[in-house]
């Protein structure tokens, strides 16, 4: 802008100085000389001014070309970095969910294998238990007339024989079987006992099989002679 006023101003330094040449030697025919040479000059003027104003204005509607340019850029970076946090909370609550569901699958893998621990080490015990009827029943059968049979859903029944004197065939039958807790449970008893659960409770407590069945043929025994 500076370099333009000072343009002007030499411009009309160099009017005035021609307009003072030509009064000074011409002076009576320059009359309308001067007025055509002034009119010629403003409109010289006028022509380069114009220019230059079309000049700025075709500039200000670049620059306000470039601003709107800017600004949509900037509108268009700023949307875009909101669905990028966005994205990245979404990322990072699935990452939260994929850990919470990793930590509850291990939690329920923990949980099924202690089970699976507990019922194997009921499944042994039971099985041992089994086995010690299993070896004794041969010694039971000959020497107690004992009959041990082994019956649906893992069940052990125990015939008595020669209880009653007055019918030595008659059967005394007791049922036996091992509960969830692996423990010896009573599941019928033919005639039944009124010490059937105190014979229980005794095996449970000592584990000492061989003492239970002598101890269910002495209260058959008993009971036959009432």
């Amino acid at each position: 802008a500076e370099d333009e006023v000072a343009l002007f101003e030499r411009d009309m330094k160099e009017f005035w100085i021609q307009f003072k040449v030509s009064y000074g030697t011409e002076q009576n025919n320059q009359t309308s000389a001067l007025r055509d040479l002034c009119k010629e000059t403003l409109e010289a003027l006028a022509e380069k001014w114009s220019k230059k104003l079309k000049e700025e204005d075709v500039m200000i509607d670049k620059i306000h070309e470039y601003n709107n340019e800017i600004l949509q850029q900037s509108k268009y970076i700023a949307e875009k970095e909101e669905q990028l946090t966005e994205i990245k909370s979404k990322l990072n609550q699935e990452q939260e969910q994929q850990k919470n569901l990793t930590d509850s699958i291990q939690e329920l893998k923990q949980e099924l294998m202690k089970k699976m621990e507990i019922k194997s080490s009921k499944n042994k015990a039971a099985k041992e238990k089994l086995e010690q009827v299993s070896k004794i029943k041969t010694l039971f059968k000959e020497h107690l007339a004992l009959e041990m049979r082994r019956i649906p859903d893992e069940q052990l029944q125990f015939i008595f024989r020669h209880i009653d004197h007055k019918d030595p065939d008659k059967p005394y039958i007791c049922t036996l079987s091992i509960n969830e807790q692996g423990d010896y449970e009573v599941t019928s008893c033919t005639p039944p006992l009124d010490c059937i659960a105190e014979l229980q409770l005794k095996l449970r407590e000592t584990n000492n099989f061989s003492a239970f069945v002598a101890n269910i043929r002495k209260a058959f025994t008993a009971l036959s002679y009432k």
